[in-house]
Formats: structure tokens, C-alpha cells, sequence
């Protein structure tokens, strides 16, 4: 599925945190390697306390050092610069999509945050520019020297079709991983129900419960259709089903199942808004510190 990689790098020791899952996933999937720097025409002395590559020439000898150090990794990789103006996120997308790319593997840094690079960034522009997956990784003063693991992935559903959308990306890195797929959905409770369905339930507080009792019954057998159709396809799969506030949960449950990575559908509109109300992939992603895989639907 996926089969050509590439990995935006601006030079700095927090953009290369991605080296090593891009190597890792490489690996597992057979994957070809496109290390893109795009040059940027006004761009500041520095990024991230490290010297900015202002010319392609320079650029050019970075991402060859990038190159090698993969080699040494078993990884084939290919450098590209860009030059030219323009949004360096649309540039990236513009670029995934001229090459062919199928996933896209950046680290989450930037002067405005995690939450400011993905309401109405790199992620966000990608997702919305096409359909090629994003990778997000956390930043790490470790840089290239991450250490990156994938053995149990959670994926919150929300029991509609749209979530399902990132089934066949998550199930098929889970496969190549061997990491189990930890399969979540989460029912509100009564005192975290949100808006006037909230007010409603409140008010009738028996009736309430035992509707989201049976709301939590169909999250189950739901799962449990689910799980039996991937374990079908050779995944191991779990089917979990929780009661609380989504975030807070999910939250949680990430060191409970000890999840290395999430996997989220996402519309890929007005930021990076998820299935669920409130962007829970970018609060996930800052709460967490967890790589995120993100999948656009249309629907």
C-alpha cells in the first residue's frame, strides 16, 4: 500500500526526529525514499536554533549526508530541492503529489506548536491538497538518534462509516510491523455527554443512561465485526470499548494498551478536524507525544 515515502527536512535536529521511523518504515514496507528541502526565498538565518540551508547547493549537500546515513541503514534514498516561491506547505503537498508519493513523513515542530502546525499547515495543507497519508511525529532533542517503535497501534472509531476509512492504511502497517491493532470506541457518560443531547439526557438522567448502556452494547458488537473481518486479513487485532470523554480516554489508553502509534481518519479541512468533535487528533498528538497517522476521507 505503501510504497513511496517521502520526508520533508528543513535542516534542523528536530525535523530529522523523523529519520528513524522513515528508515524503520522503509524497511518493513519495501518503500522507496524522497528526502525533500524546500528552499525558501525570505527565509530567516535559522530554524530551530540550527543554521537555515538558504541555498540549493547547500541543501543539496545536506540531504546527500541524510542519504548516506540511511545506506548505512539499508535504506535507498533519493534527495529532491525545491526551489521557487510560495507556501512551503503547499509546496510539499504539490511536491507528494507530482511524485507520486503515497505517504508523506514529517516531524510536528514549528514557532506556533504542534496545534498551530496542524490547524492550517504542512498537515493540513497535504491533507487537503490530495489524499496522500501523513505520518506526524512529535519533535525530540534527540533528533536522528529517535528511537521509533510501532508494536500496537490504537484507532479510535466512532461506529461510522467515515471513520472505518483508515482501516486499510493502519491494518496494513500493523501487518507489516507485526504490531497488534488496539480497535477503540468511546460512549460518553452522563456527565460528559456534550451539547443537547446533553442537556437532554441530563434531564432525564434514567432514560439517558440506559441509552448510551445500549449505545455501549452496539460499540461492542460493532467492534467485534470489526476485529473478526481484520484478523480475517492476518491482523492481531483488539476490540475495546470505554465510557468517558473521548480525549481524556484515548488519553489514557494510550499508556494502558502502551500504544507507540495512533491512526485517525481525518476530513483534512479547516485544520486537521477529526471525526469527532474538538480535533481530537491534533489534542491527541500534543497530549500523548505519539506519532499519528492521518488518512483523509470525503465523505
Amino acid at each position: 500500500m505503501f510504497r513511496h515515502l517521502l520526508v520533508p527536512l528543513d535542516g534542523s535536529r528536530l525535523a530529522e526526529t523523523v529519520l528513524p521511523a522513515a528508515a524503520a518504515l522503509a524497511a518493513r514496507m519495501d518503500a522507496k525514499v524522497t528526502l525533500l528541502h524546500v528552499v525558501e526565498a525570505e527565509a530567516p538565518k535559522s530554524v530551530h536554533g540550527d543554521r537555515h540551508l538558504k541555498a540549493p547547493a547547500e541543501a543539496a549537500g545536506y540531504l546527500e549526508e541524510i542519504v548516506a546515513w540511511l545506506a548505512e541503514r539499508g535504506v535507498s534514498a533519493r534527495p529532491r530541492v525545491e526551489e521557487g516561491r510560495g507556501d512551503v506547505a503547499a509546496r510539499i503537498g504539490h511536491a507528494g503529489a507530482s511524485m507520486a508519493a503515497d505517504l508523506i513523513a514529517l516531524c510536528t515542530h514549528g514557532g506556533r506548536g504542534v496545534r498551530g502546525l496542524l490547524f492550517g499547515r504542512v498537515a493540513q495543507q497535504v491533507l487537503a491538497a490530495g489524499r496522500i497519508p501523513v505520518f506526524l511525529l512529535p519533535p525530540s532533542a534527540l533528533g536522528r538518534e529517535a528511537v521509533f517503535q510501532c508494536r500496537r497501534m490504537l484507532v479510535p472509531l466512532d461506529g461510522s462509516t467515515p471513520s472505518e476509512g483508515v482501516l486499510p492504511a493502519a491494518a496494513w502497517l500493523a501487518r507489516a510491523f507485526q504490531a497488534t491493532l488496539v480497535l477503540e470506541s468511546v460512549i460518553p457518560t452522563l456527565s460528559t455527554i456534550r451539547g443537547v443531547r446533553g442537556a437532554t439526557a441530563r434531564l432525564m438522567p434514567r432514560m439517558g443512561a440506559a441509552v448510551l448502556d445500549e449505545e455501549a452494547s452496539d460499540a461492542a458488537v460493532y467492534l467485534g465485526e470489526i476485529v473478526a473481518r481484520l484478523e480475517e486479513a492476518g491482523n492481531v487485532v483488539e476490540g475495546v470499548v470505554e465510557r468517558g470523554e473521548p480525549v481524556k480516554v484515548l488519553e489514557d489508553a494510550a499508556s494502558r494498551h502502551r500504544a507507540d502509534v495512533f491512526a485517525m481518519a481525518t476530513h483534512g479541512r479547516a485544520g486537521v478536524s477529526a471525526i469527532w468533535e474538538g480535533s481530537i487528533a491534533a489534542r491527541l498528538l500534543e497530549k500523548t507525544g505519539r506519532p499519528l497517522l492521518l488518512v483523509r476521507i470525503t465523505s
